[in-house]
């Protein structure tokens, strides 16, 4: 009922929209405190502002949603987003809106600054890419289905505006509009990755055979889970199902990976099938390496490896940026990115491949980050169907598992969607904090998501109400779920909102080009180089051909006191050509930097690399190439290689003695190291940390600090806005009573001065003192009324006051969280530079030699690299 503001100024006036009749009986009553509640509700949306969204650390989903009347409240659900470091399960059927509450909830976590990892399986999640602020037909109508268009019998450019008009409308009904997907454009960057495909941008694999970090070598469990799931990635696809515990084949590449990786040594695919034929150990428990797998067999497994490398659609695995979690998740310059890794090209086996070594960069990548009790950042993967079963155990089951149970310390939230829940470990996502529940199709899948919702609700000690939950279940409708969280009280049954983000279905590989050809035009995408020392001094290479008389056929001599060593070769001569190695100078250094203030005192390994000539001789270290690591270097050259000519004065012992005096003073001079500073915090970055990694450890830092100040905001308001809500809730009660009082006194008065005046003027046969009683009570009644409205006015401005105080308390409130969003923005930090310089006095050289470089050359000319730094 939408009544005028004024009628509730004057009970009389109230009076005249009572229902026909004598106005009084509780049937009567109970209209008048239905209407009244109606025009209390009417009266409060127009003088309280609506509740706003845009709350720090929360996620604006949608709506509660009523399902006894069928339709949404206006109270707004806001979830936490620490909350999702106990990670999230989202479950629904086909046309459930499942996949429009993960891009809605991707969204936001965007707007709150959170970076995504997405596995997108289906290419659905590429839709978040799609995003138009200024909501124009023309910026839909290259993304429109046009079959879709002819079906509904529209023209492409009348659906384009079709989908213009009601993305504008759905957004504006969820009080959104083209501003909030600007705020969104501009607080994250979108990328799309197709690994073993140049549509998106590409991804290289070779990465993921790289050592792990120490802090997981150190794990003897964690180490194990790594090995084995690389290996059973690596293996599903060449198509060999293996058991880790009795399969030749797993065994053997297990133990030469964990060998290369206790080395600290990366491993090339290429390299890895050398290793298979020589294996670096002679000896697999206790027999040796022939007896457990022959040599013939060993050949088998890899001309198979070979023959998948060689294969030309592999070459694109091969190509690309590396897999480096950190860069998935932050630009170059700290920004937070969505990137989603999308899949749906792949077949089963190469998707469980990659999915595979993935997650196992994600958990390595876990391990090396700094406890947190805020959300780091998301990894969120659509249709988990076959990656998570109940009873198999695939590749991706294992560190999938891992981050299900050990994320949450570090703050990486997983959340996964799914359409069947019967296909999910439900024990493993029994470390689900959140459920969101939409329509399922079988009572199994009830059945399925009952047993883990049970399962989690006891983790978490809290109590879970069986019956009520398949109730609930059993009435949901599309975009309706159900939020069962155990940080909170009771599962919430709420309607999501619009996807700012024009969610037009699966992407095609041409859309996805077009998406991202400005990215991947600037976007460096070599291919990865060849570690060091891949290629094992045990591999015998092929021969090369008889040396060029240009070179000499045995290197120079050179006193025993100069350290000479020959770097491996990664690329053999091919026909006709010739290995010739020419001469180098490497010197490495451990340099020590100590700044009290930030309690820094650290080690940092510097290896310097120069390419020796008579230009460089006296001054070799001004140009010299610095390598991350000093490289493996064998004590002999290969046989029937050449070697060029040595500069005079790099034989001499003297001139190696000079040379380590100036690698000192070079190294002093040059290897100085920035150290941020920001003074607000006081806080120092970390040893050899950039201003981008500083900043985002920053932002961390800033985001656990706003957790805590809210979280003391909330328990400090929460009380006092209570306690007012329910003075006001109270002083509405009493207005509804002193109204309907001051009614039923009304009435009450109107019949008795009527009775007196008809008694008067018809001659109703009473003494006239009787009348005069009569009308003497009717006036005191009349009175009486009089005082009722003075009451309800009294009761009225009572209820305006404590209004506007909680009000002011609300505004209050808000305002105390604007301020804690400003003064916790990062880009109002002042980061200062400091310059750490290392002790000259404590560098130590570890190596300082001649080494002798690879080169091929085809008659005696043009000389080409062998070697891989």
């Amino acid at each position: 009922m939408n009544l005028p503001v004024d009628i509730i100024a004057d009970p009389a006036t109230f009076v005249a929209f009572l229902p026909a009749g004598d106005g009084v009986g509780p049937a009567a009553t109970r209209q008048r405190s239905r209407i009244l509640q109606s025009i209390t509700r009417d009266v409060d949306l127009g003088v309280i502002a609506m509740e706003v969204y845009e709350k720090l650390g929360a996620f604006y989903l949608g709506r509660r949603f009523d399902i006894d009347a069928g339709d949404t409240t206006p109270e707004l659900l806001l979830y936490d987003a620490k909350d999702l470091t106990t990670h999230a399960v989202c479950v629904g059927m086909t046309g459930s809106g499942k996949t429009g509450l993960c891009v809605t909830l991707l969204e936001e976590a965007a707007l709150d600054g959170i970076p995504s990892i997405v596995i997108d399986p289906k290419g659905d999640i590429g839709n978040l890419m799609l995003t138009f602020p200024d909501l124009k037909p023309g910026d839909f109508r290259p993304w429109i289905d046009e079959s879709e268009a002819r079906r509904k019998g529209m023209t492409p450019d009348e659906y384009a505006s079709n989908r213009a008009s009601l993305w504008k409308n759905g957004l504006a009904k969820w009080d959104q509009d083209g501003e909030r997907i600007r705020r969104l454009r501009d607080a994250v960057d979108i990328s799309i990755y197709t690994p073993g495909s140049d549509a998106g941008r590409s991804l290289t694999v070779l990465r993921s055979l790289s050592a792990p970090p120490a802090a997981l070598l150190e794990d003897r469990d964690a180490m194990r889970e790594r090995v084995t799931s690389a290996v059973s990635g690596l293996l599903a696809l060449l198509g060999i199902d293996a058991d880790p515990i009795r399969s030749r084949e797993h065994i053997l590449l297990s133990s030469i990976l964990d060998h290369a990786w206790r080395e600290g040594r990366d491993l090339q695919i290429a390299a890895l099938i050398n290793l298979i034929q020589t294996p670096p150990f002679d000896r697999i428990g206790v027999m040796d390496v022939d007896s457990f797998f022959p040599a013939k067999d060993r050949f088998a497994l890899a001309m198979s490896l070979n023959g998948l490398i060689a294969a030309p659609g592999f070459q694109a695995w091969m190509e690309g940026e590396a897999m480096n979690i950190d860069r998935l998740m932050y630009t170059e310059e700290g920004k937070p990115r969505i990137s989603i890794l999308s899949i749906a090209h792949l077949s089963d086996a190469e998707r469980m491949f990659f999915v595979t070594l993935l997650l196992n960069e994600v958990v390595a990548w876990m391990r090396t980050q700094p406890g947190t009790s805020s959300l780091r950042a998301l990894l969120y993967m659509d249709e988990v169907f076959g990656f998570f079963p109940p009873v198999a155990n695939p590749p991706s089951k294992t560190p999938l598992l891992t981050l299900m149970k050990q994320a949450r310390a570090f703050g990486l939230g997983v959340m996964l969607a799914t359409q069947n829940p019967v296909d999910l470990d439900y024990k493993g996502l029994s470390n689900a904090g959140t459920w969101f529940l939409g329509r399922l199709q079988t009572e199994r899948d009830k059945k399925r998501v009952i047993e883990g919702l049970e399962g989690a609700s006891a983790a978490a000690g809290s109590a879970f109400d069986r019956s009520r939950m398949e109730k609930i279940l059993a009435g949901l409708g599309s975009r309706v779920f159900v939020m069962n969280n155990v940080h909170e009280d009771e599962p919430m049954l709420f309607h999501t909102r619009w996807a700012m983000s024009y969610l037009r279905g699966p992407l095609t590989r041409h859309q996805i080009q077009m998406l991202m050809a400005d990215q991947k035009a600037t976007v460096d995408a070599r291919p990865a180089s060849a570690p060091v020392g891949s290629a094992p001094a045990a591999a015998t290479p092929p021969a090369p051909s008889r040396v060029a008389s240009a070179f000499a056929s045995v290197a120079p001599p050179l006193p025993p006191e100069i350290n000479v060593r020959y770097l491996p070769v990664v690329m053999p001569p091919g026909a006709g050509e010739q290995l010739v190695y020419k001469p180098a100078l490497i010197g490495s250094a451990r340099l020590h930097y100590v700044r009290t203030a930030a309690k820094l005192d650290d080690w940092k390994e510097c290896t310097l690399f120069t390419l020796l000539s008579d230009d460089v001789i006296s001054a070799p270290w001004e140009d010299a190439d610095q390598l991350d690591v000093l490289p493996d270097l064998w004590p002999e050259p290969l046989p029937q290689s050449g070697f060029d000519s040595l500069p005079g004065r790099a034989g001499k012992t003297s001139q190696f003695t000079a040379w380590k005096r100036s690698l000192k003073d070079t190294l002093y001079r040059t290897r100085d190291l920035p150290l941020y500073h920001c003074p607000s915090l006081k806080s120092y970055g970390l040893f050899a940390e950039d201003e981008r990694s500083f900043r985002i450890r920053l932002r961390e830092k800033l985001r656990e600090k706003r957790d805590l100040t809210i979280e003391k905001l909330r328990k400090r308001y929460t009380p006092k806005i209570a306690t007012l809500q329910d003075r006001v809730r109270k002083a509405e009660q009493r207005v509804e009573v002193e109204s309907a009082q001051a009614k039923q006194q009304g009435l009450s008065t109107i019949v008795d001065i009527g009775s007196t005046v008809l008694g008067a003027l018809f001659g109703r046969k009473v003494k006239s003192s009787g009348t005069v009683r009569s009308a003497g009570s009717a006036m005191k009644k009349a009175q009486r009324t009089g005082k009722e409205r003075a009451d309800i006015e009294r009761a009225r401005e009572n209820l305006e006051s404590l209004r506007q105080r909680l009000q002011d308390l609300e505004a209050e409130f808000e305002q105390e969280l604007k301020d804690v969003e400003l003064s916790l923005d990062i880009d109002e930090l002042e980061i200062s530079e400091i310059t750490l310089r290392p002790r000259k006095g404590d560098m130590s050289i570890r190596h300082l030699g001649l080494v002798w470089v690879p080169s091929r050359t085809r008659d005696g000319q043009a000389l080409e690299p062998a070697f891989s730094l």
